[in-house]
């Protein structure tokens, strides 16, 4: 049996914590996505087992649940095999926690920004119609978290990641709040591609004035305002590609 069928080169019982089943599944997720199996097997349960030094039963679990994620399938005579990219479960927290354990990629960056350019706006719009004091509360908290964080109290992207999760929630539609982890995600990369632009921070004013739009209940504006923050980041990029 190869010595290390997870192509990790470190030892793995260590990273599984308390719970061998999901530090299992971080662990074979993670060596599917950044690519460890694109020219060599997955490894069998057999072989999970005695690496991990754990039951097959845990073992099983760990694979169904990838499985679950699209990562992987059971094939008569062949096993368990990775899945193409293609199947993947992309709006799986776990997944794109993964993904951004890749090298920075500005493709991914400019797909997560074409996805949220065709979803938030319309959800801002949506929440300048439905929303609830409640909900507007939330979004104002968000932009204020962002001022405070501006002024060196709190974390930036946090309070970004809250505000965009806020709009998404004031919708009135459970869909759209279904896109919170991806958005979360989306930030999370964005944050590492305009940190390496000197001076490029989130725009509170922008932000300021989506949330403006949402409380005046004035749907065109707030799609309008979400659009143009939004728009931004694709902005940059292809000003970095050119």
């Amino acid at each position: 049996m190869d010595s290390d069928p997870f192509g990790s080169g470190t030892p793995l019982i260590p990273v599984l914590g308390r719970n061998l089943t999901h530090g299992m599944l971080d662990t074979l997720g993670k060596a599917i996505v950044v690519g460890r199996y694109e020219t060599r097997p997955f490894p069998t349960e057999a072989e999970i087992a005695k690496t991990f030094g754990v039951s097959r039963s845990v073992t099983r679990e760990a694979v169904k649940m990838l499985t679950a994620k699209g990562l992987v399938s059971a094939r008569p005579r062949q096993g368990t095999v990775v899945q193409p990219s293609s199947q993947w479960n992309l709006f799986d927290a776990d997944v794109l926690r993964w993904l951004l354990d890749r090298k920075f990629s500005i493709q991914l960056l400019r797909q997560f920004s074409q996805l949220r350019i065709a979803i938030e706006p319309e959800a801002a719009a949506l929440a300048a119609v439905h929303h609830s004091p409640a909900e507007l509360a939330a979004i104002r908290e968000g932009l204020h978290r962002m001022e405070r964080a501006d002024a060196g109290d709190g974390d930036a992207l946090e309070a970004d990641i809250a505000f965009h999760v806020a709009v998404l929630r004031a919708s009135g539609n459970p869909f759209y709040a279904q896109f919170q982890q991806m958005v979360a995600t989306a930030l999370r990369t964005s944050i590492r591609f305009t940190n390496r632009i000197k001076g490029r921070t989130a725009s509170i004013a922008d932000h300021a004035a989506v949330a403006d739009a949402i409380a005046a209940r004035d749907a065109t504006g707030s799609r309008t305002a979400m659009q143009r923050l939004i728009g931004d980041v694709l902005g940059l990029i292809g000003d970095t590609e050119d």
